[in-house]
């Protein structure tokens, strides 16, 4: 286990907050290796399930908010989307000097002493509000759906915006995350890549699958991988679950085969197998590009995003930019016998444990010394989550 950071400017109280513990993602494994950084730390987070994230936080002190009573799945917790603002401000953080916040959605809005310093890794702005809304709207055929999403969404880019505004200071997981800090929020962020557990894979030897690691979300756009493997009627092997596995499975035919989830020793052997990894969706990162790479086998990934800076084209893998049809016709030029294993390897190495924990204590140090919080807004509750904590409060008295 990594020691705790060694610097000047280590504070005494630390706190870790993530938008909710359910499962274990990306995201999530970023957060490990945070709380594997801080030994010490408290944790918080708006929804907390031991099982579902393996008992890897067992003997760590978790707080979980007033919607842990509703016992949250990672199957049903977007039903509470609503009320997560109200979640994430209800977090008493005043006795903390230190506050580093694990961020997809709201983790970045939690409210600190203004003794305190908050460095918030944002993973990406809340995508469904953001960069996301227009695709996330035109997936809702009822109209009244729609315009009520679309409102929620607008209250949501303020809520957002004004949260931003309270951090010290952000780190981008990657350049396209950067920009979209800047974009939204109009804050500045230093690139720092997730650590990857480059460790746990390894070459073996090459069978005749191709593979999909994802959560089966509607955004991640596996339909296209599976219609265009439907079409080549080669072998693909789909790693993941979530709420569009129904109707993925539905359209897939014979050589697609779906695992579910698995233990990461299963994946890291069916990575090692795989011709190559193919990604459907553009990733602000993506870890299991990384991942397929450390396992000396290339990726066939959507032109853009995270996928741009971790895998070298014509070296590591290719790229495709189209639908089904494109993807198919790239599959079968694509030669990944031709790959170099070491190469893939190597790459790889760039994105190790090590070098995350080297640059997140790097900006930590820097906030402390000097933050770049700008000199506007309040460190109050925003009103559009006041009633909400006010009534659990009457409640909890």
């Amino acid at each position: 286990m990594p020691r705790p950071p060694d610097s000047a400017q280590a504070p005494a109280r630390v706190a870790l907050v993530h938008d909710f513990l359910l499962d274990l993602r990306g995201a999530e494994r970023v957060f490990l290796e945070m709380v594997r950084m801080w030994p010490k730390a408290d944790i918080y987070t708006a929804v907390y399930d031991e099982e579902g994230t393996e008992g890897r936080f067992v003997g760590r002190t978790v707080r979980s908010s007033f919607l842990q009573r509703f016992k949250p799945s990672a199957r049903n917790f977007r039903m509470l989307l609503p009320l997560y603002p109200a979640a994430i401000e209800s977090f008493d953080l005043s006795s903390y000097d230190l506050v580093v916040s694990s961020s997809s959605a709201w983790a970045h809005a939690v409210l600190c002493d203004e003794g305190s310093v908050h460095v918030s890794y944002c993973h990406n702005p809340f995508r469904y509000a953001w960069n996301d809304r227009d695709r996330t709207l035109a997936l809702r055929r009822n109209p009244f759906a729609r315009a009520f999403l679309r409102r929620s969404f607008q209250r949501w880019r303020q809520w957002d915006w004004i949260a931003a505004q309270r951090t010290d200071r952000y780190i981008a997981n990657s350049r396209t995350t950067q920009a979209r800090i800047r974009a939204y929020f109009g804050r500045e962020a230093r690139v720092v890549y997730p650590p990857v557990e480059t460790s746990r894979f390894k070459p073996g030897r090459v069978c005749d699958h191709y593979v999909v690691v994802s959560e089966l979300m509607a955004h991640k756009q596996i339909d296209e991988a599976i219609a265009a493997f439907n079409h080549l009627r080669l072998p693909l092997i789909v790693i993941g679950d979530g709420p569009a596995g129904r109707s993925l499975r539905r359209m897939a035919g014979p050589t697609i085969t779906f695992t579910g989830r698995l233990h990461d020793e299963t994946v890291a052997q069916i990575m090692q197998n795989a011709r190559a990894l193919v990604v459907t969706s553009i990733e602000e990162f993506g870890i299991a590009a990384v991942e397929s790479q450390a396992a000396g086998r290339p990726v066939i990934a959507r032109r853009g995003g995270g996928a741009l800076e971790t895998v070298i084209d014509g070296v590591t893998g290719c790229f495709w930019s189209g639908g089904p049809a494109e993807l198919a016709t790239t599959v079968l030029r694509f030669d990944d016998a031709s790959i170099d294993v070491q190469a893939c390897t190597e790459n790889a190495a760039r994105f190790d444990a090590a070098s995350f924990r080297r640059g997140v204590l790097a900006e930590v140090d820097a906030a402390m010394t000097n933050g770049t919080r700008p000199a506007v807004g309040g460190r109050q509750p925003l009103a559009s989550t006041r009633l909400v904590r006010r009534a659990v409060r009457d409640v909890h008295h």
